[in-house]
């Protein structure tokens, strides 16, 4: 008993003299008050929560260790030992996690990606994968369930008036396109952060917003997009079109709409313009004068 008191005295002993010790350094935020507190990120010095709050937007840290960071050999204690072996735990129980999951799992087979882009044809969606090594192709996470024969795309969201961006993952081909975008920009029963960040969208009418999906396959200076409607299916708006990877969908405000030029509409303009070319060349033409044809 007495060398267990006596233990827990040095221990408490201890624990004084390191708070005793940054107590003596001066906040590194504001530098006037003593400090209290050290970040576990950075190991910043500060004295209150304003004050960590401001080392954190000013450096850019998150306040969360480095459990991967190097330690010299010479201060490699216990508390590090038992840090890593934490971390290898949380490592193996996260990889076990992945490979007993089926939808996140991401097969790389020749035989599995011709299986999958059999499924898009099947549904008239031409579907083209990249080379292992392109970004796109690392990033894309569509995969398909055989059994019921149905596809979860990967999508990439793209909000052009708020500037944001964001990845939807199994998203099944049978969801409207105002389901999945409900989530972002209902005005009441979308996820709050989110509705915060577009904030616009949230407030304009369903109306109001179109979404529009990039021509693949066109050269760089004729750029032309598809309009796609928010009350049909994912599938059902990818019907007859190109797929590389994923779809990506541009979010947009009718007032903006202008700026995407529809697949065709260069050939409507070449039509009207030709059209008004003919009309004036007739209204040149004098009374009873012939044009060359109909002589």
């Amino acid at each position: 008993m007495d060398e267990l008191t006596d233990q827990s005295n040095v221990t408490e002993v201890k624990a004084k003299a390191v708070k005793r010790k940054v107590s003596l350094i001066i906040c590194e935020s504001c530098g006037s008050e003593e400090a209290k507190y050290r970040c576990p990120g950075c190991l910043t010095h500060s004295c209150s929560l304003p004050c960590v709050k401001r080392h954190k937007l000013e450096v850019g840290c998150n306040g969360m260790r480095d459990k991967v960071a190097f330690v010299p050999l010479g201060k490699f204690n216990e508390m590090n030992l038992l840090s890593d072996y934490r971390f290898l735990e949380d490592v193996g129980r996260l990889t076990d996690g992945a490979n007993r999951d089926d939808l996140i799992r991401k097969f790389t087979s020749n035989k599995y990606l011709n299986s999958l882009r059999s499924l898009a044809r099947k549904y008239s969606v031409h579907l083209k994968l990249l080379p292992i090594g392109f970004t796109k192709r690392k990033e894309n996470s569509t995969m398909f369930h055989k059994k019921a024969q149905v596809i979860f795309w990967h999508l990439k969201l793209i909000f052009v008036q708020s500037q944001c961006e964001f990845v939807e993952k199994r998203v099944s081909s049978s969801r409207t396109l105002s389901d999945i975008l409900g989530q972002y920009i209902h005005p009441t029963e979308s996820d709050p952060v989110f509705r915060q960040r577009l904030k616009i969208y949230a407030l304009s009418p369903c109306n109001e917003v179109e979404v529009f999906m990039k021509a693949e396959n066109r050269r760089s200076d004729a750029v032309r997009y598809y309009k796609l409607d928010p009350t049909k299916s994912l599938i059902e708006n990818l019907k007859n079109k190109t797929i590389i990877e994923y779809p990506t969908l541009h979010i947009v405000l009718k007032d903006q709409a202008s700026r995407y030029l529809i697949l065709g509409q260069e050939i409507t303009e070449c039509c009207e313009t030709s059209q008004t070319a003919v009309h004036f060349k007739e209204e040149e033409l004098e009374e009873g004068e012939l044009r060359d044809d109909d002589c």
